[in-house]
């Protein structure tokens, strides 16, 4: 597994802070986020501009370019978002499902959108992932599972986020082996309660939370899964640089320890 840090969590600062910090921090790897109004990272009305300098990061950092993070599934945005993966290095690009929950039309529309944006992805030679999210069309295992069966492009997969499974009211443990043949992604963060929202940045370090992070990894390292697991934490845009480093670097240990909790008999 290589494990990254979403660069929203740095959302307040500029993207050679977020390279730095992740960097100090011990990860392989950086997410890049292209999602407005959290950040100014990888702008993609400004991506060709910025493409010299992330690769630069990138290799003095000594991070790879694990994904990126663009929410919409608008296919003008998209369309950006794949140029910009192919040119800088980027594999994976991660996108919302769209749509509200228990609807049909509304699960089918996310489907056919998504379908066509992996056609897309197949074209550039980069995979789209989508993850289920809260009062979203794709919510959960059951809609995870449509969609996994609806798309069988290779450019398209799943982007597994233990905290909306949990606040799903399910087990992300019990959830991640129904679905783990399709995951090329991880969203990784904890949360306290099954309330709508992921809480406070801090709540969301992994192991702060309710959820099994070490069964989780477990269940990935038995799989034999060896994609991006990046952290994403969201909220922290107006926090001082200390507090988001310090959650990057204790969430960082917590993945350390358990994955060599995987290894032991």
């Amino acid at each position: 597994m290589k494990l990254g840090v979403n660069s929203v969590l740095f959302g307040g600062y500029d993207l050679e802070t977020a390279f730095r910090y992740t960097a100090l921090a011990g990860y392989d790897g950086i997410e890049l986020s292209a999602i407005d109004g959290m950040s100014e990272h990888l702008v993609l009305d400004r991506w060709r501009e910025l493409a010299p300098e992330i690769k630069r990061l990138a290799q003095e950092y000594g991070l790879q370019l694990l994904a990126m993070e663009q929410p919409s599934q608008d296919p003008e945005r998209m369309e950006q978002a794949f140029q910009a993966a192919a040119e800088i290095g980027i594999p994976i690009i991660n996108c919302g499902p769209g749509g509200k929950s228990d609807d049909e039309e509304s699960l089918q529309r996310s489907i056919d959108a998504l379908g066509r944006l992996a056609t897309r992805a197949e074209h550039y030679g980069v995979t789209l992932c989508v993850k289920a999210h809260v009062g979203a069309a794709i919510y959960n295992t059951p809609t995870t599972l449509r969609v996994m069966e609806a798309i069988a492009s290779p450019a398209f997969g799943i982007d597994m986020d233990p905290s909306h499974i949990h606040r799903a009211g399910e087990d992300p443990v019990q959830a991640l082996e129904a679905v783990i043949s399709r995951v090329k992604h991880v969203h990784i963060r904890d949360c306290k309660g099954r309330q709508a929202g992921p809480g406070r940045p801090e709540d969301q370090a992994n192991g702060r939370g309710d959820i099994d992070l070490v069964g989780y990894i477990r269940v990935l390292h038995t799989h034999g899964y060896t994609g991006p697991v990046d952290l994403e934490i969201i909220g922290a845009k107006d926090y001082e640089l200390i507090r988001c480093a310090m959650i990057a670097a204790e969430s960082r240990g917590y993945l350390a320890a358990s994955l060599r909790a995987c290894t032991r008999p």
